[in-house]
């Protein structure tokens, strides 16, 4: 027996019977090189941690950091990462033998009618017991290990998921701040529509209260000015929408902001794309994947661990007496030790199917590992491509604005020298609100893409 403990103990130290496979990166593929071109303002800079600061928004980056402080999903993330720690200190318990003790005592009485019990025992007796007793899987095929290998790699997982949710909750207060700025924006400038639609008006109604033009064109003239007033409630409507999330988003459901105009944020510097390949180590979402996917691999160690036969020390140590004041005396002591060897005989496959039930996830792990990272680089290829695609829009977008601010003009002129129809400064006015409009959006989309494209590579997020 004494041969039989020291071999399985000698076993389990060496580490030499861990079945199941041993992880390694599944290869991917990626393209060397992403087919969108850098766009013309990137900066030859790594993207920073606190990327949201380079928008050089001082109130920005105080609802970046409050939704980093006080935000639910934040607070989910955190308490997830909190119960993998527990759960891999679990797992790196189970290497320890685990002393429970036990205290005893009690009075009973036997009959003395049976002719069993000769007359010279008591009919009343007494018993005492103080004992420890362990038990201790010796981990003999690494079913132990297993398990805290795929704890460990599943608390670095939580780890990564929590880094995935603080960059998407960034990148979300970010897109929505710009948001309510873009509203700012278009509300100004459909208020400043607003006022030339209303010296045309006037200009309406004298022309009509002196003969020059049919009461046609105050009608016209009246409904484009309502059909401005409408379109700036509207807008204010969508602000106020844009501003819940913003409070949703940062814990401050009460939070108010001043207007301001987008038109007046600098462009921020853009960073290199890099090579794809390292989008592998400095994406959180991509590193949260393969973790899961090592965790699934380590738990079919432990589902083909449970097929063989498992080894186990017990033993026991303590005092028994039948009076408490002789428990510690001589001759009141006991003990046990023993190899405890069991497994499965017949099982009618039930444990090679949950072999197979392990392999089966480990494959939609690395099928998820391997869509996440190729989702990874599209996302990188968009944003690069919408970034230089908004900002070359930019220019003709100003031009157009140039240009229908002189067609206003000229048609405003027009229409007071008698030459053309009041439709044509009605159009004029509609072109150029549409055109500024565009303006302001497009201006949103490239903000919002850049900062697609910082959170696309990682956020400055740095691997453990």
């Amino acid at each position: 027996m004494k041969r039989a403990i020291a071999c399985a103990l000698a076993a389990a130290l060496s580490g030499c019977a861990m079945v199941g496979p041993d992880y390694q990166r599944p290869a991917i593929g990626l393209p060397g090189a992403y087919s969108e071109a850098a766009p013309a303002q990137t900066a030859a800079l790594a993207v920073p941690a606190d990327w949201w600061k380079t928008y050089n928004d001082p109130l920005l980056n105080d609802l970046v950091a409050a939704g980093l402080a006080s935000n639910s999903d934040m607070r989910l993330a955190v308490a997830r990462v909190e119960e993998a720690e527990a759960a891999l200190r679990e797992a790196n318990a189970l290497f320890f033998p685990e002393i429970d003790g036990s205290a005893t005592g009690g009075r009973s009485r036997i009959s003395t009618r049976t002719g069993i019990v000769p007359p010279s025992i008591p009919a009343i007796r007494t018993n005492y017991a103080l004992t420890a007793t362990t038990t201790f899987e010796l981990d003999f095929w690494g079913r132990l290990r297993r398990a805290a290998e795929a704890a460990r790699a599943q608390y670095f997982a939580t780890q990564y998921g929590r880094d995935v949710v603080a960059l998407t909750l960034a990148a979300g207060v970010a897109q929505t701040y710009f948001a309510v700025r873009s509203l700012d924006a278009q509300i100004l400038v459909s208020q400043e529509t607003l006022r030339a639609a209303d010296e045309s008006l006037d200009i309406a109604r004298k022309r009509f209260q002196a003969g020059l033009v049919p009461e046609l064109d105050v009608n016209q003239a009246a409904a484009n000015r309502a059909q401005l007033a409408a379109q700036i409630t509207d807008l204010k409507r969508q602000r106020a929408t844009a501003m819940h999330q913003v409070g949703v988003l940062t814990g401050r459901l009460d939070m108010k902001l001043d207007a301001g105009d987008l038109r007046a944020l600098p462009t921020p510097p853009l960073p290199p794309a890099g090579l794809p390949s390292t989008l592998l180590e400095r994406r959180p979402d991509v590193r949260q994947a393969e973790s899961q996917l090592a965790s699934a691999t380590a738990l079919i160690g432990v589902a083909r661990a449970a097929q063989f036969p498992t080894f186990s020390l017990t033993g026991s140590l303590g005092r028994q007496s039948k009076d408490l004041e002789t428990l510690f005396n001589a001759g009141g002591g006991l003990w046990n030790i023993g190899l405890n060897i069991a497994g499965p005989i017949f099982d009618a496959g039930r444990y090679a199917a949950r072999t197979q039930q392990a392999e089966a996830r480990a494959n939609q792990a690395a099928a998820s590992y391997e869509k996440t990272a190729r989702t990874a680089f599209r996302e990188v290829s968009d944003a690069l491509s919408n970034v230089q695609y908004a900002s070359d829009a930019e220019k003709d977008l100003q031009e157009r604005v140039d240009q229908a601010r002189n067609s206003l003009k000229l048609a405003t002129m027009r229409y007071e020298s008698g030459y053309s129809a009041y439709l044509e400064v009605l159009d004029a006015q509609r072109t150029l609100n549409d055109a500024q409009l565009a303006l302001v959006r497009n201006r949103q989309g490239y903000l919002g893409y850049t900062v697609d494209l910082m959170n696309a590579l990682g956020g400055g997020w740095t691997a453990y």
